[in-house]
């Protein structure tokens, strides 16, 4: 059997380099899995919803994005093997999902949020510090992270119009996924954050979704 193959500082450096371009460079990540909008027919949305679908597609890829940076900014710092794996795991899962947001953007005939970066930055440096702290603090941010998620795609699949087939399909598959990395993460040992730290995440997060709706 091959021995695991161990990487330097460097090259963990080097990887989270490629990972964050593979995340924000347009059509760069390639999904592990169909879209699940591939079995739903094409419907003409009229300007309105349209645009307002492309502003909630927009802030959902934004959490992918999000998503991206946290989990390569905890596998960076995580201390145990096990964990830093499961969180690139989690992170390539998570690939689909990016992928998935970003095409439908585009059939929308609009675009992601020029705010990415910034964001990428900010999550990255919270997974890192989560990391720092214990494996048991990064795997319930993980899980807090997720639960609000989870909450914007509930909020967001009431919003859909009716006829927006491939939008729900994306979106449901996603809150299945999610609430599974939400499940696993405290299932390994993560930590269940209080109501006041899971607020303040809660607030973060509105900022985002308000700046990216447009934007």
């Amino acid at each position: 059997m091959a021995s695991e193959r161990h990487y330097s500082r460097a090259d963990r450096l080097l990887l989270q380099a490629d990972a964050a371009l593979r995340t924000l460079l347009p059509f760069s990540g390639q999904p592990y899995r169909p879209s699940p909008a591939i079995t739903q027919p094409d419907v003409d949305l009229d300007s309105d919803d349209a645009r307002h679908v492309a502003g909630l597609m927009r802030i959902n890829h934004t959490g992918e994005v999000c998503a991206q940076a946290l989990y390569q900014g905890q596998a960076l710092t995580a201390k145990l093997p096990d964990v830093r794996a499961a969180m690139e795991q989690a992170a390539d899962e998570e690939v689909d999902h990016l992928a998935w947001c970003e095409q439908r953007i585009r059939e929308l005939g609009s675009h992601p949020s020029v705010l990415n970066p910034l964001f990428y930055g900010l999550s990255f440096g919270l997974g890192a510090v989560a990391g720092l702290i214990s494996d048991r603090v990064s795997l319930g941010f993980v899980a807090a992270t997720e639960d609000q998620v989870c909450k914007h795609l509930d909020a967001h699949l009431q919003q859909l119009p009716a006829e927006d087939g491939k939008s729900r399909a994306i979106l449901e598959q996603m809150r299945s996924d999610e609430q599974q990395h939400a499940d696993s993460a405290l299932e390994a040992g993560g930590l269940r954050f209080p109501l006041p730290v899971k607020f303040g995440m809660s607030l973060l997060s509105k900022v985002m979704t308000k700046s990216t709706y447009r934007i």
